[in-house]
Parts: C-alpha cells; structure tokens; sequence
C-alpha cells in the first residue's frame, strides 16, 4: 500500500508542475516572449490549461483577481503541498 501513496504523492507532483508551466508559458505569452501562433506553444498551452482549468475554475469561482494578479494558482500550489503532506502524515496510519 505504500506503492499507492507514492504513487499519489507522484501524480499531485506532476500535477503541481504542469501548473507550474502553465504560470511560466502565460507569463511568456503575455510579456511576447512566445506567440501563440506558433503550433507548438499553442499545443503545450492548450494542454497544459486543460489539465488545470478544472481545479482553478473551482477555485476562481470564489477568489477575485487583484487589480490583473491571479491568486487562485498560488492557493493551488499551498492545496497541493497540503494535500501531499496530509498524505505521507496519515496515509501510513491508514493502510496499516
């Protein structure tokens, strides 16, 4: 059962990295350092947004934006970190 929890504890590190590129890659669209037009940009955007629009839509839903400053990726990454250490704290308990 420890293999599930490391493998859950994975899967939320993959997770919060797509994350993070898709804060790093808006940042890039925005500033023009990347454009959109091209293919690949537009494909690993696309993905990217797609993995998390879910999780930040829900979060967006309640939050409002600061004068154009989205929080709702920060309280991702703290519900990401809290989750995994919630994780290894309780999950042992719970498979024994």
């Amino acid at each position: 059962m420890m293999s599930l929890l490391g493998l859950i504890s994975t899967l939320l590190t993959l997770y919060s990295y797509c994350l993070l590129g898709l804060v790093i890659l808006s940042w890039l669209i925005s500033f023009k350092v990347v454009n959109l037009d091209n293919r690949f940009v537009y494909s690993l955007y696309n993905i990217l947004d797609r993995i998390t629009e879910p999780a930040l839509r829900r979060i967006r839903a309640f939050l409002t934006n600061f004068s154009g400053f989205y929080l709702s990726p920060v309280l991702l990454f703290i519900l990401i970190a809290f989750a995994n250490n919630l994780l290894w704290e309780y999950g042992p308990r719970l498979v024994q």
